[in-house]
């Protein structure tokens, strides 16, 4: 027996191949854990570095949307104050409107009050004049009594014949109120350019021309006299006497020039120019 067959090998046996794979194994997922927590660690002192890098930029997301919503704001205000201004214009526009429309309405209602005011004025006047003429008729002296208590010459001569036989030529032609021939006339006017044929100027409105000679009683009648109705200095009609009870005169638009007898309408004066 060999001398060292007793003693103990120094070196250590051998391990086997099952061991040794389980202890890779175990190296390999403790190596493998401490890998993930290496890995997990460093993403976890890498989140505050990212948080840092975006800051700024949500900071400047958050900036514009403010001035966003502070321009919309500003605009929407803007908006508000332009639409106040124009409902307040449209409301006085409104009211300007009514204001008008009611000052327009009594501005015609004052119109027709002075249109009625004057047409009462106008029957009153009518009314007056018709009743002064029944007035002055009643002191007249009948037809008859005309007839027969004139006692001046039937036959006119002279410038008194002139002025008969122009009146007779008009017999026939139109009353127009304002006119003086040849072919219309009204009262004064056909009087005036009647006498205007022998040289004489007489006033051209009837109040004027029952004051233009001398009052003479209409119980002496001469061919040519001026007869009036109404009072002297303020007749409403004139004609001329052409002898035998019978007068010519522009009596109205529906009669136009006309020679009736004094009973026809009986005057109420008489003045003489020739």
């Amino acid at each position: 027996m060999s001398h060292t067959a007793h003693i103990r090998s120094h070196r250590k046996p051998r391990r086997s191949a099952s061991k040794l794979a389980m202890r890779a194994g175990v190296a390999s997922g403790v190596f493998g854990s401490l890998a993930v927590a290496g890995a997990s660690a460093s993403a976890n002192a890498a989140e505050p570095v990212t948080q840092t890098l975006e800051l700024p930029t949500l900071t400047a997301d958050l900036a514009a949307q403010v001035a966003q919503s502070a321009d919309a704001t500003q605009q929407a205000a803007a908006n508000y104050q332009l639409q106040a201004e124009r409902d307040a214009a449209a409301a006085k526009a409104a009211k300007q409107a009514k204001a008008d429309l009611a000052a327009a309405k009594e501005a015609e209602a004052k119109k027709k009050a002075e249109a009625r005011k004057k047409a009462a004025e106008a029957a009153r006047k009518a009314a007056a004049e018709r009743a002064s003429r029944t007035t002055e008729r009643t002191v007249l002296a009948t037809p008859a009594s005309v007839s027969t208590t004139t006692t001046s010459t039937s036959t006119a001569t002279g410038s008194a014949a002139a002025v008969v036989s122009f009146v007779k030529a008009q017999v026939g032609k139109a009353y127009v109120s304002g006119a003086t021939g040849p072919s219309a006339y009204d009262c004064s006017g056909l009087v005036q350019t009647a006498f205007k044929q022998v040289g004489i100027s007489l006033p051209r409105v009837s109040q004027n021309q029952s004051t233009a000679g001398t009052q003479v009683s209409l119980s002496n009648l001469q061919p040519g006299d001026i007869l009036y109705w109404g009072g002297a200095g303020s007749a409403y009609h004139v004609g001329v006497y052409v002898g035998n009870g019978m007068f010519v005169g522009a009596q109205n638009s529906s009669t136009g020039v006309v020679e009736r007898p004094l009973s026809y309408d009986p005057p109420s004066g008489a003045v003489r120019v020739l």
